[in-house]
């Protein structure tokens, strides 16, 4: 039953994107799907470079208050939050930022 449930979204998404029509005016690189996929993804990077440090921030601003109010061998584990929240925040700011970069050349 989960396999069928599964397969008609996969369906229903390959048919959708088989059957859109591509408007290029002689190349693909001009063509709507690739110039709205450019901005897309530029938008979403420009997004992610202001979201994600918001939210690794309050999640670590978090993760301290938590470790203040814990005892001895709580505030181990919340000190392994904090490391793991801060390196995940600047991993993702990183990620965005090469993403942003790469897709700055294809303008």
């Amino acid at each position: 039953m989960s396999k069928k449930i599964t397969r008609i979204p996969s369906a229903i998404t390959i048919f959708i994107l088989l059957s859109q029509t591509v408007y290029a005016s002689g190349d693909f690189a001009s063509s709507t799907i690739a110039t709205g996929t450019r901005r897309l993804i530029q938008d979403v990077t420009t997004w992610a470079l202001v979201i994600v440090p918001l939210i690794g921030g309050l999640c670590t601003l978090y993760f301290f208050v938590r470790r203040g109010a814990a005892d001895e061998q709580d505030q181990r584990k919340w000190n392994n939050r904090i490391v793991v929240a801060i390196v995940s925040t600047i991993g993702a700011v990183l990620a965005a930022s090469i993403i942003s970069l790469v897709t700055g050349y294809y303008t």
